[in-house]
C-alpha cells in the first residue's frame, strides 16, 4: 500500500520507536521512515528516513537502485567503500552530503563511532517506465 507523504508541519519526532532494521542490512544498522514509501517495482513514490549506525556497524556489498538519492551525515561518522571486513574506505563527519543519480554504484559503508543519516529517496518523472 503505497502511503503518500502527508502535509505536515514542524513536529516532535519519537526517536525511541519504529527503528527496524531494513531488508539485506546486518544488525547494527535501522531506520526510521518518516514519510512516504517508495514503490520499487513501478518506479514510483518517494521516503524519507533516518539511518543508525551503531558503533562498528557496517555493510559488505555495494548499493546500486534506481532511484535518486540524498544523503545527509548530521551527527558521527561515515565511511564509505570499506572492504568486507569493514576496514579502509573514504571517512565523512557531521554536515556532509551526497547525492546521487539512479544505477550508480557506492558504499559499502561503515561507522566506527556511530552515526546519524538523513536520506531521501525518490523517482523523477523520466525515471518511471513509460
Amino acid at each position: 500500500m503505497k502511503i503518500p507523504k502527508l502535509h505536515r508541519e514542524f513536529y516532535q519526532l519519537d526517536m525511541t520507536t519504529g527503528w527496524e532494521t531494513p531488508a539485506g542490512y546486518p544488525v547494527g544498522i535501522k531506520q526510521k521512515i518518516i514519510s512516504g514509501t517508495l514503490d520499487e517495482k513501478n518506479r514510483t513514490g518517494s521516503r524519507s528516513r533516518l539511518i543508525k549506525f551503531e558503533p562498528g556497524a557496517f555493510t559488505t556489498e555495494p548499493f546500486k537502485h534506481e532511484y535518486w538519492e540524498e544523503i545527509f551525515v548530521f551527527e558521527g561518522d561515515l565511511r564509505v567503500g570499506n572492504d568486507i571486513n569493514g576496514t579502509g574506505g573514504e571517512r565523512f563527519g557531521p554536515m556532509t552530503y551526497a547525492v546521487r543519480p539512479p544505477g550508480s554504484l557506492h558504499g559499502p559503508c561503515a561507522s566506527d563511532k556511530g552515526c546519524m543519516v538523513f536520506e531521501i529517496h525518490y523517482y523523477d518523472e523520466e525515471d518511471r517506465p513509460k
